[in-house]
């Protein structure tokens, strides 16, 4: 595991080589008036756009990652007062199923909980210097912002 980013509080926020312990990411989040929570499981896909993917490997600029992955959740504070954010993202070879990323989010109530989530892997893909080569049966290629239609910053309505 990598040493998170100091600070005042305890980071929320690691990266690591190792597979993931989901559990130890959930319990981040956990407190005792929060009613809802929820966890992202973001894992290796076999198939995409009808190629085959052998595995995914993943680098990052691990400071900046770091801090980047602790601005998401300062803005889902602002955003979403007293809801909690944890994030993992794991670096080197994921193969395929195994989790690349787990995100935790608790909130007093469940929508928050929800659209917070979305925020915290929208914004994740959007500006947290990791990037993830594709290993294909024929190929590879490296990949790095993976925005998609959905603008985490825009107001839904």
């Amino acid at each position: 595991m990598i040493p998170p980013v100091s600070g005042g509080q305890p980071s929320r926020c690691s990266i690591t080589y190792d597979k993931i312990d989901t559990e130890r990411v959930a319990s981040l989040v956990n407190h005792p008036n929060h009613g809802a929570s929820l966890v992202f499981i973001g894992t290796t896909r076999e198939m995409t756009h009808g190629q085959r993917t052998v595995l995914l490997e993943y680098e990052a600029y691990v400071p900046m990652a770091l801090k980047t992955m602790e601005t998401i959740g300062e803005e889902i504070d602002r955003k979403w007062p007293g809801t909690l954010c944890a994030i993992t993202h794991r670096l080197g070879k994921v193969e395929i199923a195994e989790a690349s990323v787990v995100i935790a989010v608790s909130s007093p109530h469940r929508a928050d909980c929800y659209e917070a989530s979305r925020y915290a892997i929208e914004r994740l893909k959007q500006i947290v210097p990791i990037w993830k080569k594709e290993i294909w049966e024929d190929g590879s290629e490296w990949k790095g912002s993976q925005t998609g239609p959905w603008n985490p910053l825009e107001s839904q309505g």
